[in-house]
Order: structure tokens, then C-alpha cells, then sequence
């Protein structure tokens, strides 16, 4: 095969919130496809362990600490990238919050704070390194959503809210860039096991019962998705624009399969319960 296949050797490719959890495995991936990766994280040392990982495998790799949501930090940081790697073939917009909250009592400033990383953040990176994809006539990028963009995830304040968002961001930029060579597709993460959501798996029967209900019968790995990121970023998805992929192991698709349904359910044996006009 194509050492080449994903044709990304020599591209500069930027993650933001690559410190770590899905952002590390998708910088990791993109490198190691052989593109130039700027990695943006809040938090520089994370960022800074990334890069070191990255050459560790012979890659070839800058971290900048960067607040996604302050305007001048990313357009700052869109410069410097550029300088290092070059300008920006490839973004991945992956940094975000999760924060527990109650809509009834939410208080504004958490839904403020929320929907600024994982929102506006997107559409601020997606403004500042889509210039100069749209100055080259071509580029792709690639966010990070959830499942939670579709299915309503409750008492997490913003966060599906802010999800629906990127979905519909994405689409806007697939529409209104296309036509100047820019792709924008959306990897929608389902229960993963990364530093966002270690927290939900400490206590004790959690991991097990989590993976219960996922058809694939096991808790997705950053891995898994940044494998789903890099081919989306690639040119072999290159007629491939304003799509939501899903990687949650079947899990988004798995509602049937929660109403009990006598004789139907895995090999037991029952009566026919069927009725006409319904199969539920």
C-alpha cells in the first residue's frame, strides 16, 4: 500500500486542544500520516507533551498556547503557525469543556463560558486558519462534536446546545466555502474514554455498564476517533463536504434495542407477538 495513502505528507495540519484526551491522538495520527502539526492548547505544557510524543516519532511538530476564545490569541496563533508550518491545509477544531449544570438554574455566565470554547472558539479558528485555505483555494477542516449534538444530553448546561451548533457551523462553512475548494465534515465522538470523561468511569461497575449498551460492547479509545479525523482531513475524503460521521461503536443507533420485545430479543425463543401494521 501507499505509504502515502492519506496523501497529508508535507501538510500543515493545526489541532487545537491537542494537550491531550482526542486532540494528542489526532495530532499524533495527522503527524504520523506525515503532516507538519501546530498543536493549540490552553494549557502549553500539555501542549508542549504532545509535541514531544509527536518527536518522539520522528514528526515534525509546534505547540502554542492559545485561548481558543480570545480573538486576538488565535489570530496571533494563526500567524505564528503559519511561519512554522506553513499555512494551514488542515484544521481540526477539538478544544471543549463539559460542565455540569440544570437548565433551571444554569446561571448565564456558565452557559456564556461553555458556548465560548466550544462554539465560538470553532467559528473563531475556523475564521482565522480558513483564510488562508481560502487564500490557497483549498483546505480541510474537521470538528469535534458528540452524539450529545443529537441526542439531548441532560444537565450539562450548554453542552449539547453548543454540540447542535458546530454541526450546523460546519454545514454553514461546507455551503459557503465549497465553492473555493474548503471542506468543512464533523466527527461526532460517543462515549469515550478520555481526561474530559475519566471522572464517569471511576466509580465502580460504570465502565462495564456503559459498554453494555454500546453494540460494538466496548468504550470508544481518542484513537478511534482520530483515525475517523484523519481520514476526514485527507484527500481521499475530497468529495466529502458538510457530513457528520458518527463513532460510537453503533451506540446513536441503538434505540430499538432498549424496549423489551418478547421473542425477538438475541436467540431467545417466544411467541409471535407481531401485530399488524407494527414491528415495535
Amino acid at each position: 500500500m501507499n505509504a502515502d495513502w492519506l496523501g497529508l505528507a508535507g501538510k500543515a495540519a493545526v489541532v487545537t486542544g491537542g494537550g491531550g484526551g482526542i486532540g494528542r491522538a489526532v495530532a499524533l495520527a495527522l503527524a504520523g500520516a506525515g503532516a507538519r502539526v501546530a498543536i493549540l492548547d490552553r494549557d502549553g505544557p500539555q501542549a508542549a507533551e504532545t509535541v514531544r510524543l509527536v518527536r518522539e516519532r520522528d514528526g515534525t511538530a509546534l505547540a502554542l498556547a492559545c485561548d481558543v476564545t480570545d480573538p486576538d490569541a488565535v489570530t496571533d496563533a494563526a500567524r505564528r503557525s503559519r511561519d512554522a508550518v506553513g499555512a494551514c491545509d488542515v484544521l481540526v477544531n477539538n478544544a471543549a469543556l463539559l460542565r455540569p449544570g440544570p437548565l433551571r438554574s444554569l446561571e448565564l455566565a456558565e452557559w456564556n463560558a461553555l458556548l465560548s470554547v466550544n462554539l465560538t472558539g470553532y467559528f473563531l479558528c475556523s475564521q482565522a486558519f480558513g483564510a488562508q485555505m481560502l487564500e490557497a483555494a483549498g483546505g480541510s477542516i474537521v470538528h469535534v462534536a458528540s452524539i450529545a449534538a443529537s441526542h439531548a444530553q441532560a444537565f450539562s448546561g450548554a453542552y449539547s446546545a453548543g454540540k447542535a451548533g458546530v454541526v450546523m457551523l460546519s454545514r454553514q462553512i461546507a455551503v459557503e466555502w465549497g465553492p473555493s475548494g474548503v471542506r468543512s465534515n464533523v466527527v461526532s465522538p460517543g462515549l469515550v474514554m478520555t481526561p474530559m470523561s475519566r471522572g464517569f468511569y471511576e466509580a465502580p461497575g460504570i465502565l462495564e455498564r456503559r459498554g453494555a449498551v454500546v453494540p460494538s460492547r466496548r468504550i470508544g479509545r481518542p484513537d478511534d476517533m482520530a483515525d475517523a479525523v484523519a481520514f476526514l482531513a485527507s484527500p481521499r475524503a475530497g468529495y466529502v463536504n458538510g457530513e457528520e460521521i458518527l463513532v460510537d461503536g453503533g451506540f446513536g443507533r441503538s434505540l430499538m434495542s432498549l424496549i423489551p420485545r418478547p421473542g425477538f430479543e438475541g436467540a431467545d425463543e417466544g411467541p409471535d407477538v407481531r401485530e399488524a401494521g407494527s414491528e415495535s
